[in-house]
């Protein structure tokens, strides 16, 4: 996790401290046919360092403005994401004699959705289908919590299985008991009508690194940092520290259409 921190940092900060000679470069030479796009919609999937290798999806959509910022064009942001907010102690691991695979100590799911409004700052602009665009993006809005309950599936005397919340079978330290046999995960689905609900909000600054092979798509990355904060702690792991404020590292692999 240090190690996607150390690089998401170093991408952020070279990427602000390239832009400017580079963008200042591109104004002189830009052909006066091009002229800039107005509206980008994109559709991704993104990853960060409170989530698995696919942490979640994300939309998003830019509409140039008539006002620049420091002489620079601006562009209205908007995005939406619905992410699985993972506490660092958590490892899936696998039951020996089924091979089926849950996470010990885990007492809850937290899913969140993230609608955003901001400006996107363009710090780079491209000559024509040639080359790559690079703007810094700054953005809040509410985070919408979705508390579920973990479920897994235990065994019981006579070879019986049933489906229970996992916090019925944590005691001290956040390990199983002895009454039940863990043998798998319940399934993700099941107890979301048992679900909680909490809101609060978050804030992201990043950079948005965009490649277009024609003119009327894009598809690039977006790489940055987001720091959100809940009401009250909430318990993901048993045994582990509630969390009310989570930060983290993030990169969106995007793709979409621009006009």
């Amino acid at each position: 996790m240090q190690r996607l921190y150390k690089f998401l940092g170093v991408g952020l900060v070279s990427s602000l401290l390239l832009a400017g000679p580079s963008y200042a470069q591109m104004q002189q030479s830009a052909d006066a046919e091009d002229e800039p796009y107005q509206s980008v919609t994109t559709f991704g999937v993104t990853t960060n360092t409170n989530s698995g290798l696919l942490g979640g999806f994300a939309f998003r959509q830019s509409k140039r403005l008539a006002e620049t910022f420091l002489g620079r064009p601006q562009y209205r942001y908007f995005a939406v994401e619905v992410v699985n907010v993972k506490h660092p102690k958590e490892v899936q691991q696998a039951v020996n004699f089924t091979g089926s695979r849950f996470t010990y100590g885990k007492e809850n799911y937290l899913f969140v959705v993230r609608p955003q409004y901001g400006r996107e700052i363009s710090l780079f602009e491209r000559s024509a289908d040639e080359g790559i665009s690079i703007n810094a993006i700054f953005a809040v809005g509410p985070s919408l919590g979705i508390v579920k309950p973990y479920y897994v599936t235990i065994s019981e005397s006579g070879n019986r299985t049933r489906t229970v919340p996992a916090s019925s079978l944590y005691g001290t330290g956040g390990q199983p008991g002895t009454g039940a046999l863990p043998t798998g995960s319940g399934g993700l689905f099941r107890g979301f009508g048992e679900s909680k609900f909490t809101a609060g909000a978050n804030v992201k600054a990043a950079v948005n690194f965009e490649l277009s092979a024609f003119r009327n798509n894009t598809t690039g990355i977006e790489i940055g940092f987001l720091a959100e904060l809940f009401p009250k702690p909430i318990s993901i792991m048993a045994g582990a520290d509630k969390r009310a404020f989570f930060s983290s590292g993030y990169a969106t692999l995007f793709f979409g259409s621009k006009k």
